[in-house]
């Protein structure tokens, strides 16, 4: 199944950083060439020019946040509807509800992020939507922005290379992570080897799946480029050898890639680097 790339630019900081410029950024860098995808264009809805704070939600820019969501999820289903394997460019995490309310709820979701993204309008320190984006998917999360409900099963959660807390913020997040999701932190998932975690998590399933990379699982001496950045986190062996089987597993529906703060990198060698990576891992 060829891949197509979709640009979906959302920075649900609403200020237009550097994450807004990301799937713009890794164009130039080659990637479509690099690996070898058709292009989905973009969806222009994908975009957040409200950085007030819902009073009511605690959201940032909950209005707009509903209507991108909307957008992405037409265009996503569309895809998948055509037999089309979506590589959806972010932006931010905050793409996420979108895209999963266009896949079937058995779906399994193997999601690769330096943080739980696990708060809510009231515990978010920033408001952002990309702050509570799995806790929003899995029935956490505010419904100014979600369903009253799942859309995903969250004993189909796989939440991997993120750190442990460190300040009362982080603290508050790991406490409200539903017991059901199945979590391997950074530090046990090199303890177990990245590869054999990849492994057994592509072939240890059975149905339909989604793969969710945030960049900043990435340990900041390999990737700087990030917004929120969190140090002792995977090498780029280690998210490679983590990423390859779970990219080419045959029951993969699609994958998005969130977090790549074009701002932070300006002469453009973390973006080239990110897109070798992309083309490294889906090249099966």
């Amino acid at each position: 199944m060829r891949w197509v790339v979709l640009d979906a630019p959302l920075d649900s900081s609403g200020a237009g950083r550097g994450e807004e410029r990301a799937p713009a950024a890794l164009r130039r860098a080659g990637l479509l060439d690099a690996v070898a995808t058709d292009d989905g264009g973009r969806v222009d809805e994908a975009r957040l020019r409200d950085p007030i704070r819902d009073p009511a939600s605690g959201v940032i820019g909950a209005d707009g946040l509903r209507r991108a969501g909307e957008a992405i999820t037409a265009r996503v289903a569309a895809l998948i509807a055509d037999g089309r394997r979506p590589l959806v460019l972010g932006g931010d995490c905050a793409i996420l509800p979108g895209i999963c309310r266009a896949l079937p709820p058995a779906t399994e979701l193997w999601f690769v992020d330096a943080h739980p993204d696990f708060l809510d309008g009231v515990t978010s320190p920033t408001g952002e939507a990309a702050d509570m984006d799995l806790s929003v998917v899995t029935g956490h999360g505010p419904v100014a922005i979600g369903p009253d409900g799942a859309l995903l099963d969250p004993s189909r959660v796989h939440l991997l290379g993120h750190r442990p807390a460190t300040d009362e913020s982080s603290r508050v997040e790991a406490a409200r992570i539903d017991p059901a999701i199945h979590q391997v932190p950074a530090a046990e998932l090199l303890r177990r080897g990245a590869g054999t975690v990849g492994v057994t998590l592509a072939a240890g399933g059975d149905g339909p799946a989604w793969l969710h990379l945030d960049l900043d699982a990435v340990d900041p001496r390999d990737l700087p480029a990030v917004t929120y950045p969190e140090p002792d986190g995977l090498r780029w062996p280690d998210l490679i050898a983590l990423v390859t089987p779970l990219a080419r597993a045959d029951r993969l529906l699609g994958m998005s890639v969130a977090d790549l703060n074009a701002d932070e990198d300006p002469d453009g060698r973390h973006t080239r680097r990110v897109v070798e990576v992309l083309a490294e891992v889906l090249a099966g």
